[in-house]
């Protein structure tokens, strides 16, 4: 019995964390290899998109390093904390609803023992601007390793603040 509310209570707290997880997606744009592996897939250097899902009409592009070879291949490798991030108004802007003064717009995980990429969102409501930070994390030891980037906002369209 005590096995079973175990398993529930580790499939509720998955189910928590599921439902808190962000709602931008990756997008593959392109990849460069960077070195050649024999067995296995090449080092890159990849570029992917996310939409910013309360922010209509600003996508961030990250440039980031994936680890090749056979632990690479697997899934199994650590990829390296380097990223860069450019973020663009790509269409008219629009919010739908307003915005925290900071929230994380998206993560992912870059290994299989706790180490995340991070995109942040922060207001500068002074000059109406949107700015984006990309950095990475671990459960013990994060890296300074940062981009960061901003979107002007039109004036006449203010950004709404919680």
């Amino acid at each position: 019995m005590k096995l079973l509310s175990l398993k529930f209570a580790a499939v509720a707290v998955f189910s928590a964390f599921s439902a808190c997880s962000l709602t931008a997606q990756a997008e593959n744009i392109g990849s460069v290899d960077t070195a050649f592996k024999l067995i296995g897939p090449d080092h890159k250097v990849v570029i992917e998109a996310y939409d910013d899902p309360k922010v209509n009409g600003v996508t961030c592009y990250i440039s980031r390093a994936k680890t090749g070879g056979i632990s690479g291949g697997l899934g199994l490798a650590e990829d390296k904390s380097d990223a860069s991030i450019a973020c663009r108004q790509v269409g008219p802007i629009s919010f739908t609803g307003p915005l925290k003064q900071q929230d994380e717009v998206f993560n992912q995980s870059l290994s299989i023992l706790f180490k995340k990429l991070r995109i942040v969102r922060m207001v500068d409501q002074k000059r109406n601007a949107l700015v984006y930070l990309t950095y990475s994390d671990k459960l013990i030891e994060g890296s300074p390793k940062n981009s960061v980037t901003a979107v002007p906002v039109d004036r006449s369209t203010p950004i709404p603040i919680k």
